[in-house]
């Protein structure tokens, strides 16, 4: 005759471990880029900061709504074109740069788009690519002082000394020109740029409207100045409603 064994008795349920970083905030090596693009550039439209982290729109928007949701960043549409993103006293604080947070000023918006994509423009071309050098943003430079003279650049371009490096131990001026200046003050700054002691060379990335002028300019400087003019790609202007 056969015997019934009773059922075994379930073991308790192993209580699932609480992992060591339980509660804490954690950010992707894409965050990390993120803010301290945003940081270094005052404010970030959304088409070029998706472009700089290499994210679809969608994604991006996913990116914004959780740097909102810790408190490390606002976004809103503040003028033509896209929606923009800048750091909040929080957000500023985690990146350990120190620059003065908020809202980007209506009247800087167009400087700082062109100039976010000037940067990217430049580091898509093949001697940036094979050189790596490291931007210093005008923020950073404010800080430190002025490199040469008493004009402070967009930005520097700072390249490594390096055997493979294009321009090993240069250091550029970089200079975005959406409207023109006067043309005395134009040769000023471009003669102050690239003096004895100064940078190694001024390039200047320009609309359209500002070319004329800089153009006459870098012509009447002596023949060896190391002056560069390019037009500034098309996303330097604002696109979309």
């Amino acid at each position: 005759m056969g015997m019934t064994l009773p059922a075994p008795t379930p073991a308790p349920a192993k209580p699932a471990q609480r992992r060591s970083d339980a509660g804490m905030l954690r950010l992707s090596q894409r965050d990390i880029d993120g803010l301290i693009l945003t940081a270094e550039h005052t404010a970030a439209p959304y088409d070029l900061l998706a472009a700089a982290l290499r994210v679809e729109p969608a994604r991006l928007r996913a990116i914004m709504g959780r740097w909102r949701r810790i408190g490390f960043a606002a976004t809103g549409r503040i003028g033509p074109g896209p929606a923009w993103c800048w750091l909040t006293r929080e957000g500023m604080d985690a990146t350990g740069l120190g620059y003065p947070p908020g809202r980007p000023p209506l009247p800087r918006l167009d400087h700082l788009r062109a100039v976010l994509a000037a940067r990217l423009w430049l580091q898509a071309t093949p001697a940036y690519i094979q050189g790596q050098p490291w931007w210093q943003s005008e923020r950073r430079i404010h800080r430190k002082g002025p490199y040469a003279g008493t004009h402070r650049p967009d930005a520097e371009i700072h390249w490594p000394s390096t055997p493979d490096c294009p321009f090993p131990g240069q250091v550029w001026a970089l200079e975005v020109e959406l409207t023109a200046k006067h043309s005395d003050r134009t040769a000023q700054i471009m003669s102050e740029l690239t003096a004895p002691g100064g940078y190694d060379r001024a390039v200047y990335l320009t609309a359209p409207r500002a070319r004329g002028v800089l153009t006459r300019c870098a012509h009447a400087l002596p023949a060896d100045t190391p002056v560069d003019i390019w037009n500034l790609p098309t996303y330097a202007y604002h696109l979309g409603t």
